[in-house]
């Protein structure tokens, strides 16, 4: 048994073969053809498929779609998908008009947070919760080994949860969410702050330029001791572990899973969170403790998890 997972992303378009123990067997890849239209862009996924396996084979049991924007997955139907200009696209639906198999959709953070838990890094846990921490931050939430969606699917939106009434505007046109202090791109706003207040800061060595300013700029000054970068990462820290705190007020996990960039940090990263989140956990005592784990599927999250939709 074996099903396909696909990754829609505004620049391609990745597929692979998934066998029922979440290994993928065989990949292929597309360029995003965006100006082509909802109906290319469908049609190159329906070819890629059929290059892939024989969509008559009986051990081919279905398609997982993980898609960006706003999915009903009851329907499976992209109601809104800024990167690719679709709007009610009915997404399983149009590629059930090439191929005659169970097909699923889900938003793309969704499906990845289901690939950790079934298949990941979260496979000996059945409730976990996780966040990607790359230009925004994404969530999924996974509850008793299923993905948990919320009303119409569009549920898990854990990047939106304000932190600070009126506080940084976010890319939703909000203030103060956990997206606008938690995301790489906050950490990079917040690290050329610092450097401008600090002329002297180490980190204009790593970053002699504004522009040359990313995420691990002041991450790894914090660790040679410069005062300034110690004060970005502190930071950061906080807001993240009031982010996940919350997260694990609410939902129990097990675990929370960390995905994106951020998390090349490794161990200084998720040490100090554990740290901060030890230190305040929930204040009360006999909760149930959750561990905190790096993502380790990479590049493939968005297949397996796709796949997962099928598998579980």
């Amino acid at each position: 048994m074996y099903c396909v997972g696909i990754d829609i992303g505004g620049m391609s378009v990745k597929a692979g073969v998934v066998d029922k123990d979440g290994n993928i067997i065989k990949k292929g890849r597309v360029v995003t053809d965006v100006a082509g239209g909802a109906q290319k862009i469908v049609d190159d996924v329906a070819g890629l498929v059929k290059d892939l396996v024989d969509p008559d084979d009986r051990d081919f049991v279905g398609i997982g779609i993980g898609c960006p924007g706003a999915i009903n997955s009851s329907t499976g139907t992209v109601d809104r998908a800024y990167n690719l200009n679709w709007e009610n696209v009915s997404l399983a639906e149009m590629l059930a008009r090439h191929i005659n198999k169970p097909i699923r959709v889900s938003n793309d953070a969704n499906v990845a947070a289901l690939g950790e838990t079934a298949f990941g890094v979260g496979r000996m846990y059945s409730d976990t919760v996780m966040l990607t921490l790359g230009t925004g931050v994404g969530g999924g939430i996974v509850i008793d080994n299923k993905l948990y969606e919320g009303n119409e699917g569009k549920g898990g939106e854990l990047g939106h949860m304000v932190l600070v009434v009126d506080g940084e505007r976010c890319s939703c046109g909000r203030r103060g969410c956990m997206e606008a202090y938690c995301s790489a791109s906050a950490l990079i706003r917040d690290t050329k702050k610092a450097m401008q207040a600090d002329k002297s800061s180490a980190m204009w060595k790593t970053s002699p330029r504004l522009d040359d300013v990313d995420g691990k700029t002041a991450f790894e000054c914090s660790k040679k001791g410069d005062k300034a970068a110690i004060a970005v990462v502190d930071n950061y820290i906080k807001f993240l572990g009031e982010g996940m705190l919350n997260f694990a007020n609410i939902f129990r996990p097990q675990a929370i899973i960390l995905g994106g960039g951020v998390c090349a940090q490794g161990d200084y990263l998720i040490d100090k969170l554990k740290d901060y989140c030890k230190e305040r956990f929930y204040g009360f005592e006999g909760m149930p403790r959750f561990d905190i784990l790096v993502a380790q599927l990479g590049n493939d999250a968005g297949i397996i998890g796709a796949a997962a939709l099928i598998l579980n």
